[in-house]
């Protein structure tokens, strides 16, 4: 009797060790790398794993984070955002200006600007699904207009200042805590960020509807599902969380015309990074939000190492083209 029990219990053992290693197989190689560069970092540097080096480090990170976390929604979806860039630097010059360094007018110069970030996003869902035209090039159109625009009304020049209720979010921190000693508001900010897209993407409807739309429209379409609302909304979000990097980026760097310059391709490579495909369908947001990461501390890294700034360039183009073939090769060997 004994013996038929261990035999009955020994299939139930082999199948829950089988589940534990596909389990741990489908963890995304981006946290392996991840972990790899900060081995490399603190080898550089040991005081990297002191709190307010390492906090000072994800401060950095989080506008990119949230960068990331908008800009998986499009590419999901089955496009691309390449506007996020400029409208992180028409957000800091627009601040600058309609503030005019008075703390009293943050209050409504922020809803203002979130205000020009929806319309941002409703513009280029509502021509990508309505007009046809190819998110690549009306993203490409608006990436050029949000500049020029930002340079025409700041005279082609940073002008003015934030002031320090605005960039509160972007540079303070929040001090005397245990163990950590201090937490940055960036980072709380993108914590609170991430959260909320991770519910979007992986528990609610809409995610549902964009990895859909994003796998097959035809058939999402004949599901039920409203195509052109959920492309709209996803380049709504991508808006939105371009004009929250700004609000942060502004806090931590500053007035200028190219604090934003950049931004929109590593806000792709960060999201190939993490896995998601490039054509639609298929993404994780915890990863793509890793890679965000991880793309800030290659950066850390390539600093450290006295790199200068156009070889750092030319490696995340590498690191894109890479990833990208990767994941090609990767569906293909699945179908």
């Amino acid at each position: 009797m004994d013996m038929d029990q261990t035999q009955h219990d020994r299939p139930a053992v082999s199948s829950g060790w089988q589940r534990f290693l596909r389990g741990a197989g489908a963890v995304s190689p981006i946290y392996y790398v991840l972990a790899a560069l900060m081995v490399a970092i603190v080898l550089l540097n040991p005081n990297f794993l002191q709190p307010i080096f390492f906090m000072n480090f994800l401060k950095k990170a989080a506008p990119l984070v949230i960068l990331a976390c908008g800009q998986l929604f499009v590419v999901v979806s089955g496009g691309f955002d390449l506007s996020v860039g400029s409208l992180i630097t028409f957000t800091v010059l627009a601040g600058a200006l309609l503030t005019g360094g008075d703390p009293a007018a943050t209050w409504w110069a922020i809803p203002v600007l979130y205000g020009i970030g929806l319309a941002v996003g409703l513009f280029n869902g509502l021509v990508v699904s309505f007009l046809r035209v190819p998110s690549i090039i009306v993203t490409l159109g608006m990436l050029i207009t949000l500049k020029g625009a930002a340079l025409l009304w700041s005279g082609g020049s940073a002008r003015g200042y934030l002031p320090d209720n605005f960039r509160l979010f972007g540079r303070n921190m929040i001090t005397d805590l245990p163990l950590i000693q201090v937490i940055p508001y960036a980072l709380l900010v993108a914590v609170a960020v991430g959260a909320v897209a991770i519910w979007l993407l992986h528990r609610s409807n809409y995610g549902k509807a964009v990895l859909a739309v994003g796998d097959n429209p035809g058939a999402a379409a004949m599901a039920g599902t409203r195509v052109p609302l959920v492309r709209t909304l996803a380049f709504v979000f991508s808006a939105l969380s371009a004009v929250t990097a700004g609000i942060l980026l502004g806090g931590f760097s500053g007035v200028s015309t190219d604090v934003g310059d950049g931004f929109e391709l590593q806000a792709i490579s960060a999201v190939v990074l993490g896995g998601a495909q490039l054509l639609g369908g298929r993404g994780s947001m915890p990863a793509a939000m890793a890679g965000a990461v991880t793309l800030s501390a290659l950066f850390t890294l390539l600093n450290l190492l006295g790199l200068p700034k156009p070889l750092r360039d030319a490696v995340q183009g590498l690191i894109l083209i890479g990833a990208v073939a990767y994941a090609v090769h990767r569906k293909r060997r699945r179908v």
